[in-house]
């Protein structure tokens, strides 16, 4: 794949366009996947599917607070509860709860929306800045219609700590590094996977360090620098006090940690909640031995068309990442796509999660975003409006006629 070369400015009118343009695109995969949920469930309970599953897990935390500890069942085996679930998310719903007076199930649809929305936006300015505005704008469609989509529109922390992530990696392209490091730092704070973003964010400064460490020994005698310190950019044409980057790096590194703490001490056990996740959701990390043998299992003998359709995207996600790393992408989205799917791919839990958990993924809708701009217009048109209307039926069918969680 070839490195489309990325644009330098926009137009007052393009700027308008890729504001306008991506939140159409979202709007209007919304409002489809809505009809497809409302036409699929049998019980017309629409509102109730896009606050099923981890949703409550959500909304509980959001209402009541953590818990003050383990919790236990009847014969006494520990099972998961809130603290599994990051802060980010319930507590901008409480906030939006406190703010508007709307229920709590209503004000964390409506997070989920307009947090989803950003991320359309932040996602085709990012892809935008990195090849051009046709990419951008396929790439976006894509990520609101790929196949679990359907939760950037339930009450589940997918959309936020996408727009955080997107909002994060533009900034630091554009050398805004502490404004990069708090949006990184509300990443780890809202996903695991905020580990990614940190790495990412950390992968950006070291370049951008290094390039402005290069600059000043290779700068001539004449033309000293006045502040007697090194400067670094991300390609924008404007200088930083290298310290910034190196401040953002720090911020967002400090995310996943600060929560991963604050279970630990409020349990009373440093490793509480990995306990948490692996009492209720099956959590471990196992370098990706059990994926290799559920995809193996799928292949040779599924037992349901849903367990074989995971075990092919899963392929199919590693041959998009490696296909986009051929492409040379951006080192920082590369390290943080590599990252996600390392994470979720090497863990070990419920299979018919991982499609959902690769959402925020990014990485691997590069290549066909850049594949599909240099297409005929009529061409990526059918291709993306194919793959449309499977992933919003696919969406709708895992959170109506599926009967496990996602």
């Amino acid at each position: 794949m070839t490195t489309i070369t990325p644009v330098s400015e926009t137009t007052q009118r393009g700027r308008s366009s890729l504001i306008a343009f991506p939140l159409g695109l979202y709007a209007l995969t919304r409002l489809l996947q809505l009809a497809v949920l409302w036409w699929m469930s049998p019980d017309g309970k629409v509102r109730d599917r896009l606050l099923a599953w981890d949703g409550g897990h959500f909304l509980r935390v959001a209402e009541e607070g953590y818990p003050a500890g383990y919790t236990f069942d009847a014969d006494g085996r520990l099972t998961g509860n809130g603290l599994a679930f990051f802060p980010g998310y319930p507590m901008l719903v409480r906030l939006v709860h406190y703010v508007t007076r709307l229920d709590y199930g209503t004000a964390a649809i409506t997070v989920s929306w307009l947090a989803g929305a950003a991320a359309a936006v932040l996602l085709c300015a990012l892809l935008t800045r990195l090849y051009d505005e046709r990419v951008g704008l396929l790439f976006t469609a894509l990520f609101c219609l790929q196949p679990m989509s359907m939760s950037l529109s339930m009450a589940y922390s997918e959309a936020l700590f996408t727009a955080l992530v997107a909002g994060m990696l533009l900034l630091a392209h554009r050398g805004e590094w502490l404004a990069a490091g708090l949006l990184g730092l509300g990443a780890g704070l809202t996903r695991p996977t905020g580990a990614a973003a940190a790495i990412a964010l950390t992968v950006a400064a070291g370049i951008a360090v290094y390039r402005a460490r290069a600059g000043a020994n290779d700068r001539p005698e004449a033309d000293p620098d006045p502040d007697g310190e090194g400067r670094a950019g991300a390609g924008t044409g404007r200088t930083t006090p290298i310290w910034k980057p190196l401040a953002g790096a720090v911020i967002a590194l400090a995310g996943v940690p600060a929560y991963l703490l604050w279970v630990g001490l409020r349990v009373g056990e440093f490793g509480a909640w990995f306990d948490i996740q692996t009492a209720g959701w099956g959590s471990t990390f196992d370098f990706g031995s059990s994926g290799l043998q559920f995809v193996r299992d799928a292949l040779r003998g599924g037992d349901g068309w849903i367990q074989v359709s995971v075990a092919w995207m899963l392929i199919g996600t590693v041959i998009l990442a490696v296909m986009a790393l051929r492409g040379r992408v951006w080192p920082p989205l590369a390290v943080y796509g590599v990252a996600v799917l390392v994470l979720v791919l090497g863990q070990a839990g419920y299979y018919h999660s991982k499609p959902r958990l690769l959402v925020p993924a990014l990485l691997i809708l590069v290549p066909p975003a850049v594949a599909l701009a240099r297409a005929r217009p009529r061409t990526a048109a059918l291709v993306v409006a194919a793959f449309g209307a499977f992933g919003l039926w696919y969406g709708s069918y895992l959170i109506t006629v599926w009967h496990y969680a996602i």
